[in-house]
């Protein structure tokens, strides 16, 4: 019997211990996860791990020194009896009357001062608390001193304020023993709804099957085989099995060393806890059960939305503008200076979108550089086509993620939906579109220009000034000649065809020059919009997936 009951012990003690700050840092891993998870996975879903962090900081800060066991069972198994007999004392009620026990009592080895608080948690009341420490018993009591047995209500009782109970305190207590009788061991309900539920704790879980003693000695081996068979099913293959009788204290020898045992190591708590921790891991494993993708979305993408946003911005209208404004301003600049003024009642294309000015006007405040801007609005294309590119921004990124995390990165994507027209206008309004300075080759044309004008006016003058003192009957100018020409004629036409030339030779200069500023425009403006995408759609799609990756890898040193 000794050695059966030792190996037994053994057995139920498990072949390592558990660490107390090993056990900590994988609650703070725990605690990492949940913040991970924060706002991107429902709160239904994680009320494990809520739960598991809640209570285990709270029983590591009660009393290490006592180990909180409840005696579990179906009516009519004895439970009250055993406790009881363990307790040498009649301490639960015991009757016919089912069910039997409807409040938890308990019981403590040693001083009850110290286990109050541990009690005041677990829900005792103090009129169902009792001391077992007495001088007369000398050190008989000793080997369970620092034991809290509780006597849990039925699991099946017809009440359902006792089954709520005893669901409340079977995930408080540190170890249970499930007290089952020859007649209901193979109860459906017990093994479906709470030992199936146990596999994660099997180094904390007991099972003894009660009333051994009203089984003829050749059955029990038998029964206690079909049990074990019953436990192995559950997924408890390895969990001590007892068979117990309260009638004698014979009946309850092998328990109570295996109490005694527990309760010497101080490790019951530590592995409730343990097993609590990796019921959570495999649980929230499956919200996490990918890898993090990497670089996403990945550059075609980024570029896809960059192109959608373009469009949505209205960078090709207002590229276009620039090359307009570019041939109106350089005409103006290189144009024929008495014709320059007709260009001034044309409107400059820039202005009329309230894009920046000509350069005399970089005298205006700086804040009309970000007013709103009279782009045209986005075409019905244009949005949908906007819609699509970060709708396929987010599909790319969650890509091969497990729920609901497609459904928080497409969330994330477009969270600032909202915002984007005015940031798009804001960008596009703020962007050196490399207008507010006038090229040189424009000065000297122009300077050219006002050369050869006035050499016409001068000859034009001249030629005026020769009628009108012949029409007074003065004596006439003698024109120089040029050849078989006056010189003032030579001025005159010299003038004009020199402007209509150098207007002539310049304006394909200029239309090459105001393509190549159309480029460049678009060039600035795409990257300014590309920096609104960045910050608008990419930046909280990138902050959801480094959530998930840092909950991936939360979960990971919870589970070591």
């Amino acid at each position: 019997m000794t050695g059966i009951v030792g190996r037994m012990r053994e057995a139920f003690r498990g072949d390592q211990r558990v660490d107390a700050d090993t056990l900590v840092a994988r609650l703070d891993a725990v605690r990492r996860f949940l913040d991970a998870v924060d706002g991107q996975v429902p709160d239904s879903r994680l009320v494990t791990a809520h739960t598991l962090v809640e209570r285990a900081g709270t029983r590591l800060s009660l009393s290490r020194e006592h180990t909180v066991v409840a005696l579990a069972g179906a009516t009519g198994s004895g439970k009250s009896s055993l406790f009881n007999a363990l307790a040498r004392l009649d301490l639960s009620p015991v009757g016919v009357r089912r069910p039997t026990t409807g409040v938890a009592h308990a019981c403590v080895w040693g001083p009850l001062d110290g286990a109050n608080r541990l009690l005041d948690w677990v829900g005792v009341l103090p009129r169902h608390r009792f001391v077992r420490e007495s001088a007369l018993d000398a050190d008989d009591e000793s080997g369970l001193h620092g034991l809290v047995l509780l006597d849990l209500p039925d699991f099946d009782s017809v009440q359902r304020s006792h089954r709520l109970e005893v669901d409340r305190l079977l995930g408080l207590v540190d170890l249970v023993v499930w007290v089952v009788d020859p007649q209901k061991y193979a109860d459906r309900v017990i093994h479906t709804s709470y030992l199936r539920e146990f596999h994660r704790h099997s180094d904390v879980t007991l099972v003894v099957l009660n009333q051994a003693d009203r089984l003829p000695a050749a059955e029990l081996p038998r029964v206690l085989a079909d049990l074990r068979r019953l436990l192995d099913a559950d997924g408890l293959d390895g969990v001590p099995l007892l068979s117990t009788y309260a009638v004698e204290p014979a009946g309850i020898v092998g328990l109570r060393q295996a109490l005694e045992g527990t309760v010497a190591e101080r490790q019951a708590a530590l592995r409730r806890l343990s097993g609590d921790v990796d019921t959570v891991v495999a649980t929230m494993g499956e919200l996490v059960t990918a890898e993090a993708p990497k670089d996403a979305p990945d550059e075609a993408t980024v570029r896809s939305l960059d192109r959608a946003l373009a469009g949505a911005a209205g960078v090709p209208a207002v590229a276009e503008a620039v090359e307009g404004a570019y041939r109106h301003r350089a005409g103006g600049a290189t144009g024929w200076p008495l014709v320059r003024g007709w260009r001034k009642l044309r409107p400059d294309p820039l202005r009329r979108l309230h894009l920046p000015g000509p350069a005399t006007d970089t005298d205006q405040p700086e804040e009309s550089l970000v007013a709103a801007t009279s782009v045209p609005d986005p075409t019905a294309a244009q949005r949908s086509a906007l819609g699509l590119a970060i709708r396929s921004v987010a599909d790319r990124s969650a890509e091969g993620l497990p729920a609901p995390w497609p459904e928080a990165v497409t969330t994330a994507a477009r969270s600032r939906l909202g915002d984007l027209p005015d940031a798009l206008d804001r960008a596009v309004a703020g962007t050196d579109l490399g207008m507010d300075r006038r090229p040189v080759w424009w000065r000297i044309v122009g300077g050219l220009q006002w050369l050869v004008t006035l050499a016409a006016v001068a000859g034009f003058g001249w030629l005026v000034l020769g009628y009108a003192l012949r029409a007074l009957g003065l004596p006439a100018l003698d024109h120089p000649m040029v050849g078989e020409a006056p010189l003032p004629t030579l001025l005159l036409l010299g003038g004009l065809l020199a402007g209509l030339l150098v207007a002539a030779a310049t304006r394909p200069v200029v239309r090459w020059a105001a393509r190549r500023a159309r480029q460049r425009a678009e060039k600035r403006l795409t990257a300014t919009v590309a920096t609104v995408g960045a910050e608008y759609v990419v930046t909280p799609v990138r902050a959801v997936l480094d959530r998930y990756g840092q909950a991936r890898a939360a979960l990971r040193d919870a589970g070591r």
